[in-house]
C-alpha cells in the first residue's frame, strides 16, 4: 500500500515474507502527527498479516533517516492537552513497535535526531552507516526526551542516554551508537541495501513461530510501557508551551 500527501508519505511492499516500510516527509523526514498515525497503523496491520514474518523500516533519501518531531506542529501547540495528543503519537508508534508479533528490522541511512532515535532503538535490530550520527537535542529546545527514554535507555544503559540528553548539542557517531547497542552493525552506505536485504531474507527462512516467540521474549518486562508512554507525552506535552521552548523553536526554524 503507499499514500502521499503534504503530511507526508508511507509505502509498503511486501515481497518472500519481507514487508518493506518506507517513510518520507520533506522536511528531513520528520513526523506530523497524521504521518506518526499512519505508520502507527501500518505496523499493526503487519503485525496481523500472516504472510509476513519481517518487517524493514526505512525512510526516503540518503542524508537524514529521521528528524523527529514536526517542528511546524510543536509550534501550533496551544494547550496541554494538544502537547499530550501530539507527543502520544510517538508513544503509540513505539508501543505498537514493541508489541508487532513481527521481527523488525530498522535501515539507517543518515542522521537521527529526538523521535528517529526512539524509533531506531524499538527496532529488534539496526544497520546504520559511517553517516548515521544520533543526536537527542530535546534539552535545547526546553524539553525532554521522555516518551522515547524507555525506548533509547532499554538499547544503550542510563548512563548512555544521560550522555547523549545533556550533550544535546553534540552528534554522536554512528562507531558510538555502534558500540553503545543503538546499532546492530555499521556499513557502507554503498554496503546497506544488500546487508539489509541478506539479514531479512536470513530470517524471513526461520520458523515465523519461533520469530514470534523470540520477539516476546526481547520484550519483555516492557508492558508498563502501555501507561509509561502516555505519562511522559503528557510531561512533554505541558514543557512545550513554555517561552523558552517556543523562542527556541523559532531559532532552530531559521538555521
Amino acid at each position: 500500500m503507499s499514500s502521499d500527501n503534504q503530511s507526508g508519505s508511507l509505502q509498503t511492499t511486501i515481497k518472500n515474507a519481507i514487508a518493506t516500510v518506507q517513510f518520507g516527509h520533506p522536511a528531513s523526514n520528520s513526523f506530523p502527527k497524521t504521518l506518526l498515525k499512519r505508520l502507527t497503523a501500518e505496523i499493526h496491520s503487519l503485525s496481523s498479516n500472516e504472510t509476513i514474518s519481517i518487517i524493514v523500516l526505512q525512510s526516503e533519501g540518503s542524508k537524514v533517516f529521521c528528524s523527529g518531531a514536526s517542528f511546524d506542529e510543536l509550534l501550533a501547540v496551544e494547550n496541554e492537552e494538544q502537547g499530550r495528543e501530539f507527543f502520544s503519537g510517538f508513544a503509540h508508534l513505539l508501543n505498537a513497535m514493541r508489541s508487532c508479533s513481527k521481527i523488525i528490522i530498522g535501515r539507517v541511512q543518515g542522521k537521527a535526531v529526538g523521535g528517529g532515535v526512539g524509533i531506531i532503538a524499538a527496532c529488534d535490530y539496526a544497520f546504520g552507516t559511517p553517516e548515521s550520527a544520533v543526536k537527542l537535542s530535546e534539552l535545547a529546545i526546553g524539553i525532554g526526551p521522555f516518551v522515547i527514554e524507555p525506548a533509547v535507555s532499554r538499547k544503550i544503559g542510563k548512563m548512555a542516554m544521560a550522555e547523549m540528553t545533556l550533550a544535546a548539542h553534540e552528534w554522536k557517531t554512528a562507531d558510538w551508537a555502534l558500540q553503545n547497542g543503538l546499532f546492530s552493525k555499521v556499513c557502507h552506505a554503498d554496503e546497506l541495501d544488500a546487508a539489509v536485504e541478506s539479514f531479512a531474507q536470513k530470517l524471513s527462512s526461520y520458523n515465523p513461530e519461533a520469530l514470534s516467540e523470540m520477539k516476546k521474549i526481547i520484550w519483555e518486562g516492557t508492558e508498563n510501557w502501555e501507561s509509561l508512554l502516555f505519562e511522559r507525552a503528557a510531561i512533554t506535552g505541558k514543557l512545550v508551551l513554555s517561552d523558552f521552548t517556543k523562542n527556541a523553536l523559532m531559532q532552530f526554524k531559521k538555521q
